[in-house]
């Protein structure tokens, strides 16, 4: 698994940016599994979809490579109750089956989405680390945060 966790982590980048662009693109689909508890869900379903994207980014520049995934490890966690909002309450949304049993299956999933997050939260090897920023344009003195 270690041997792929560069293209591990440009999936996973470029899926969150994907769905972090989502939020702005069609955010009632969003708006719709925001519990009614909380207040303003389209500035909740836009400040979600920022950090989405800003962490995807931010999981390939090396130097804050492992805040951005502790970033991603936290929105993973605030935006579960809108998923479970949307199994419980059944919330039709384009794109997934609205069944019990794809909410049943779909709700754990998060977990392996927090763990992927979890796995770039830890140092990783400076010269294999995917970059969006060629390693020789980082200053030097910022090797020592990553």
């Amino acid at each position: 698994m270690n041997k792929h966790k560069e293209l591990l982590r440009v999936i996973l980048a470029v899926s969150i940016i994907v769905v972090g662009v989502t939020h702005f693109v069609v955010p009632e689909q969003y708006v719709r599994i925001v519990p009614p508890q909380l207040p303003y869900p389209l500035g909740l379903v836009y400040l979600s979809g920022f950090y989405e994207i800003l962490g995807g980014i931010g999981l390939l520049v090396p130097p804050v490579s492992q805040a951005a995934a502790w970033g991603l490890f936290a929105l993973f966690i605030a935006v579960y109750p809108a998923n479970i909002n949307m199994a419980v309450n059944l919330i039709k949304v384009d794109g997934i089956p609205n069944s019990p049993w794809v909410h049943v299956v779909r709700l754990p999933l998060q977990a392996v989405l927090l763990a992927w997050a979890w796995w770039y939260t830890k140092p990783s090897d400076k010269e294999k680390q995917a970059s969006i920023i060629p390693k020789s344009l980082i200053p030097k003195e910022l090797n020592s945060y990553w």
